[in-house]
């Protein structure tokens, strides 16, 4: 599994803004800029991180984006899966009839891979913004 450059970005767009003081509405040119990203795929992640109920947009000569929720309440696993969709380290877990191996029932590799991908997600989720900032800081 390997995360796209969006997510990477979106990872970095989450953090600028953890990092501001709450409630801080920056303009997305100052996030492109400061987290050199280029302009356009800017926007293209914040609508995806607005639509994850993420980042909230604010319209008007004082626009810009703030976090949606406390950096507290946003983890990892929140950016992966509105950037990426749901985790899937493998597409038999996701959906049984993608095993082509015509078996009556599991197999010992599907047990495996769902124990790893719980535990992948447990550990993604446990990792906050507000801890990432502290780490930065």
């Amino acid at each position: 599994m390997q995360l796209n450059q969006a997510t990477d970005y979106a990872f970095r767009v989450v953090l600028y803004l953890a990092g501001l003081p709450s409630g801080t509405v920056e303009s997305g040119v100052i996030i492109a800029e400061r987290q050199n990203i280029p302009y356009r795929f800017l926007q293209k992640i914040v609508r995806m991180l607005a639509a994850a109920g993420l980042v909230k947009s604010y319209r008007g000569v004082e626009g810009g984006f703030a976090l949606a929720k406390s950096p507290d309440n946003i983890t990892l696993y929140d950016v992966i899966t509105a950037m990426e969709g749901p985790l899937g380290i493998h597409r038999c877990l996701a959906e049984r009839n993608a095993c082509n191996k015509s078996c009556g029932q599991e197999c010992p590799v599907h047990h495996a891979l769902a124990g790893i991908q719980e535990r992948l997600a447990a550990d993604l989720s446990s990792v906050t913004f507000a801890a990432l900032v502290v780490r930065q800081d």
